[in-house]
């Protein structure tokens, strides 16, 4: 059987779904058996950065950029003229990126939210138009969905009428880099590579308006006073629509206490969730949600919203809060800035939850739902 997975999301460093995308192909090239071929595919070729296990892999390329790439996808549906020979002629495809062109192949899907239908206003435009009108397509034509949480499987059950069958949840994990480290000599010169200051709450994640980040100025306003040294520390790039945020940081006047390290190496990430006092998360909706699974194995307390999936990630072993109740957050971030016991019990619990995610077992059940796709296709009319 040969298996080509589109990667693009992973070779353009594009956030949660470039770390999926990684981080699946790395684990489904260990449990791989003998008479099946991963290849990758990717688009933006001229950009692309493969690295790790993709790099090493058989590679499909298509120069196009994303949005000629996303128009030819939606053309082949209408004009029904098959892509399979840029995907190199494959038994299955499997598409991570929200994207699924018109295939002779079968196909695998991952659909890792629907939050452009929940949330229209956290899209641009164009965005929201395209998958409004494609995504229907793209999920009727996959010979089955992966989903990423119950969530979003209830999600697409409620919106799409999809049965259930035609849907396996398959959870995410973290990389095993992520896990407390005890030797200070490790987490300083992190520190000062990205100019962390001593108390710090972390966020990590794209700068756009599902991640709910207004939320957190006034609570670090209000925490400020008992703690004066507290910063708010934001990882990650600017996303879309994200003037509104840094709008309403210039009006609170906490300019010099939000702090923006820019890009944060990969393998720098554990380290710095580490050092974090807390790590907070206000999001309103996530299909997932990594960054609090990661801040969990690395043994840092998290709170964090109790929307969407996330309470499927963070279980009993972060504090969920409402995330649009500011009162909420800002009393749940005091009590794990000033309860010792409660810090201390956060920190033992985080790593047990985030073992319970296995990138190996997700593997597995990847592979289980390709092979029961191919062979339902091999015995059927």
């Amino acid at each position: 059987m040969k298996v080509t997975i589109d990667v693009s999301p992973a070779v353009h460093h594009r956030a949660g779904l470039g770390r999926y995308a990684s981080e699946l192909v790395s684990a489904l090239a260990e449990v791989i058996e003998p008479g099946t071929e991963l290849r990758t595919f990717y688009t933006e070729s001229a950009t692309a950065d493969p690295q790790g296990t993709i790099a090493r892999l058989p590679q499909f390329r298509s120069r196009l950029g994303y949005k000629p790439w996303r128009l030819a996808a939606m053309a082949s549906h209408f004009l029904r003229v098959p892509f399979d020979r840029l995907y190199g002629n494959p038994d299955l495809v499997h598409a991570t990126d929200h994207l699924l062109p018109h295939l002779r192949a079968r196909s695998v899907f991952t659909l890792h939210d629907l939050i452009f239908e929940i949330y229209p206003q956290h899209h641009k435009v164009y965005n929201h138009t395209f998958l409004k009108m494609m995504m229907p397509r793209f999920l009727k034509a996959a010979d089955h969905i992966i989903t990423v949480s119950e969530h979003t499987k209830r999600d697409a059950e409620r919106l799409y009428s999809i049965d259930p069958a035609r849907m396996t949840v398959v959870y995410e994990a973290v990389d095993e880099r992520y896990r407390p480290t005890f030797d200070l000599t490790e987490l300083e010169p992190i520190r000062q590579r990205y100019q962390l200051p001593e108390q710090f709450l972390l966020h990590v994640g794209t700068i756009e308006p599902r991640k709910n980040l207004s939320i957190l100025l006034p609570a670090l306003q209000t925490l400020k006073a008992e703690f004066p040294d507290l910063k708010l520390v934001l990882v990650g790039k600017k996303g879309w629509l994200y003037e509104g945020f840094f709008k309403k940081l210039t009006e609170s006047g906490l300019d010099s206490e939000v702090l923006f390290p820019g890009f944060v190496e990969e393998e720098d990430l554990p380290a710095v969730f580490q050092l974090a006092t807390a790590f907070v998360f206000p999001s309103v909706y996530e299909g997932f949600g990594l960054p609090p699974l990661e801040a969990l194995a690395c043994g840092v307390p998290v709170v964090c919203s109790d929307a969407s999936s996330l309470p499927e990630v963070v279980g009993d072993a972060g504090l969920l809060v409402d995330p649009n109740n500011p009162r909420a957050v800002t009393a749940a971030l005091h009590r794990v800035l000033s309860d010792e016991a409660l810090r201390h019990d956060l920190q033992q619990r985080g790593p047990r939850r985030a073992a319970l995610f296995s990138w190996a077992r997700a593997a597995r059940q990847t592979l289980e739902v390709y092979e029961g796709v191919t062979e339902s296709h091999q015995v059927g009319p």
